[in-house]
């Protein structure tokens, strides 16, 4: 247990001693495609920290309409800000996407280890203000840009320049449901970048045949500009 509890960046500078503190309270779950680990409203007493799988965090609308908020892969942790909250409850609903592995830490146990070092309390802030900063982010990618605008910005954000294809690891209607579209705009923008050849599609593989033109899409020039020029941005600097 304290092995893979070290395998977290949140855990990675904890001593040995903290380490055993942490998972004395700390417990391993298992969870089948479809499962779900907690539903929006629940108490929360628990954060994870996931080893094996993707989880899926989502809303419910109240006609049951579902929007994924997040898809967190091994080597991630999610649920942790919730222990400085009084009476906190889950905000979201969690389910596995694929066979998951996971450990469940205990929020009472590690929030009192963290009154006892300063220096694990600086690594759970920096890790909260590169969520807020990407929370941000999504934010202006929601509000400023189209759908094919968001597809563009996905599949370059997953092929490095120094590659051209990647296996896609989510349903497509989990990832239309991720970047806010339908999944008839999903699949209809993806198949229009497939017939002009700006990529190329089978299955589950995407290749990024014209990546110039997809950084048009994107609008990532128009980015760059922007962050080039100073205060160029309300926002820049702030986090």
């Amino acid at each position: 247990m304290i092995d893979a509890l070290r395998g977290a960046p949140l855990l990675s500078g904890l001593s040995d001693e903290q380490l055993k503190q942490v998972s004395a309270g700390a417990a391993r779950i298992h969870l089948e495609p479809g499962s779900w680990l907690f539903s929006q409203g629940d108490p929360s007493s628990r954060f994870f920290f996931v080893l094996k799988g993707q989880i899926r965090l989502f809303r419910l609308s109240p006609d049951g309409a579902e929007k994924v908020i997040e898809i967190v892969s091994p080597g991630q942790t999610f649920a942790e800000a919730l222990m400085f909250l009084n009476a906190p409850r889950y905000p979201v609903c969690a389910a596995a996407l694929e066979p998951a592995d996971l450990i469940g830490i205990d929020s009472r146990t590690f929030a009192a280890m963290l009154r006892e070092s300063v220096d694990t309390c600086f690594l759970v802030l920096g890790t909260l203000s590169a969520r807020l900063r990407s929370l941000i982010g999504e934010i202006d990618n929601l509000t400023l840009h189209s759908a094919k605008s968001r597809i563009a910005r996905y599949l370059l954000e997953h092929v490095p320049p120094d590659r051209q294809s990647f296996q896609l690891d989510v349903r497509k209607s989990v990832l239309a449901s991720r970047l806010t579209v339908t999944p008839e705009t999903f699949s209809r923008v993806i198949k229009h970048l497939s017939d002009t050849g700006i990529i190329s599609v089978h299955g589950g593989h995407f290749t990024i045949m014209d990546r110039d033109t997809l950084e048009v899409l994107a609008e990532l020039a128009d980015r760059r500009e922007l962050a080039e020029m100073p205060c160029a941005h309300p926002r820049q600097g702030v986090f």
